[in-house]
C-alpha cells in the first residue's frame, strides 16, 4: 500500500503526517485490501474565516476508487471528519463485496428441488 501526504500552501510536519497515519489505521482495520492511498491537506486564502481547512483523500480499492472530501475552521477536525466520512464509504463497499460474492437465489432454488425422476 503506497501513502502519499501532500500539502497545498501548508507545510505537513511530522505531527501532521503521524495524526494522518494513525487515523489510516481504522480504515485499515476494516478493509487490508488497500493498493493506494493519497492525501491533499489544503489551506484557502478565504477572506472570511470559517472554513478554510480542507482535507482530501483518494482511496484506490480493487474495483473502485473512492473520493471524500471535508472542510473545518481547524485541520484536525478536517482529518477527523474525513476518516469518518472514508470509514463509511469503506465499510459499505465491503459490505457491497461480500454480498456479491454469495450464490444467487436461483441456483440456490435449483439446489434444493429434487431431480425429476
Amino acid at each position: 500500500m503506497n501513502l502519499t501526504i501532500s500539502g497545498h500552501h501548508l507545510e505537513v510536519t511530522p505531527a501532521i503526517r503521524e495524526y494522518v497515519q494513525s487515523k489510516l489505521e481504522r480504515v485499515k482495520r476494516h478493509f487490508d485490501q488497500v493498493i493506494d492511498i493519497a492525501v491533499i491537506l489544503t489551506v484557502d486564502n478565504l477572506t472570511e474565516k470559517e472554513k478554510r481547512q480542507k482535507a482530501e483523500i483518494n482511496v484506490r480499492l480493487p474495483g473502485k476508487t473512492v473520493n471524500v472530501a471535508s472542510l473545518s475552521h481547524d485541520l484536525y477536525a478536517a482529518i477527523d471528519s474525513l476518516i469518518d466520512k472514508l470509514d463509511r464509504q469503506v465499510v459499505k463497499y465491503k459490505s457491497q463485496v461480500q454480498d456479491h460474492n454469495h450464490q444467487a437465489i436461483k441456483h440456490l432454488l435449483e439446489a434444493d428441488t429434487p431431480a425429476p425422476a
